[in-house]
């Protein structure tokens, strides 16, 4: 079977080190704005805010949310939904980026765990196409009656994606750890 090779694999190590860290600002910086914009979202039926309306799993906890926000707080979860498409790519490419990386370090002393690093950064890139679908669902839903399926499906698409990503940020640390244990 043929390999395929992640696009940013054919980014040089150099090139994409000098991309790093404007990459990784940006990417902190659209997330500050989204916990900025989550503030007024948080109320005693959303404790989480966003994330606990992506959770909700079923119609009537969507509802509940959804009454719990008035309009201010709507217009607040449009926006952090629309600028939501802004750090999908952000935080697609530097978590794929950081996996990719980490196969690399990882090849020479553990090649299994050298694939796992290279699905894993297909796998951020899935994650964040289940976002953008989540994100669909939930958008869809404030602006109109929320029905079934869509909240279990909303449900589906954040647990896969939060999973992949503590995945690939707990392969990205042990990566940089694990080939420096070998050189002692």
């Amino acid at each position: 079977m043929r390999k395929l090779d992640h696009p940013l694999e054919n980014i040089s190590a150099e090139r994409g080190r000098a991309l790093f860290w404007p990459w990784l600002i940006a990417t902190i910086v659209v997330m500050a704005i989204l916990n900025v914009i989550d503030l007024p979202l948080q109320t005693g039926a959303a404790p989480m805010g966003i994330v606990s309306y992506q959770l909700a799993g079923d119609v009537p906890t969507v509802e509940r949310i959804i009454a719990s926000w008035d309009a201010r707080a709507r217009i607040f979860a449009g926006f952090s939904l629309g600028l939501d498409y802004l750090f999908m790519p952000l935080y697609g490419v530097l978590f794929a980026w950081l996996c990719i990386r980490g196969a690399e370090r990882m090849r020479k002393f553990a090649p299994v765990g050298a694939r796992i690093g290279m699905g894993l950064a297909w796998g951020v890139w899935l994650a964040a196409l289940l976002d953008a679908t989540e994100n669909a669902f939930q958008f869809w839903m404030l602006v109109s009656a929320p029905r079934a399926p869509w909240p279990r499906v909303m449900w589906g698409c954040a647990v896969v994606k939060f999973g992949a990503l503590v995945l690939a940020g707990l392969y990205a640390l042990v990566s940089r750890v694990w080939p420096a244990r070998g050189r002692r």
